[in-house]
């Protein structure tokens, strides 16, 4: 059964703290899916992934550039699995899809710093429990680190 994770972003924005959890996910063998809700967020994100770091960048693809299922990281706006990812990322307001089945952990992302990313969330948290999902809520602290805060 999945884990879901509910990353509470106040200290950073999702630009920072995205690709050092993707690259995470790939360091533990995990194929990894990103979905966003419009294709809009989706090129952003795509054109981030190649940028944001000087030093690396992310080996990725969408399902508009074909072969999907090849690709270790794949960003869509569907709610289907075509790369048969270990682990997704739900940003931008995506929601929990409808079945966990094949993933090892779903991670929701949300900005603390809008009220209706705050709503959405809790309504997610909710649909998470009524799913008998195990779900974990996480804030940064001061430092930046990551806390289990339930």
């Amino acid at each position: 059964m999945a884990e879901v994770l509910f990353y509470h972003l106040q200290r950073q924005p999702l630009e920072a703290v995205l690709p050092v959890l993707i690259t995470r996910s790939l360091e533990r063998g995990w194929r990894v899916v990103v979905e966003v809700p419009d294709e809009e967020r989706l090129a952003a994100l795509d054109d981030h992934l190649w940028t944001f770091s000087e030093e690396s960048f992310l080996p990725h693809g969408t399902e508009k550039e074909g072969d999907a299922a090849s690709q270790p990281v794949l960003l869509t706006t569907g709610r289907h699995n075509p790369n048969g990812a270990q682990v997704r990322f739900l940003a931008a307001s995506a929601r929990l899809p409808d079945s966990v089945d094949g993933y090892e952990r779903i991670v929701l992302m949300f900005d603390g710093n809008d009220a209706e990313a705050l709503v959405a969330a809790r309504e997610e948290w909710k649909r998470a429990r009524e799913m008998g999902l195990a779900a974990t809520y996480w804030q940064q602290d001061e430092a930046g680190r990551w806390i289990k805060k339930a």
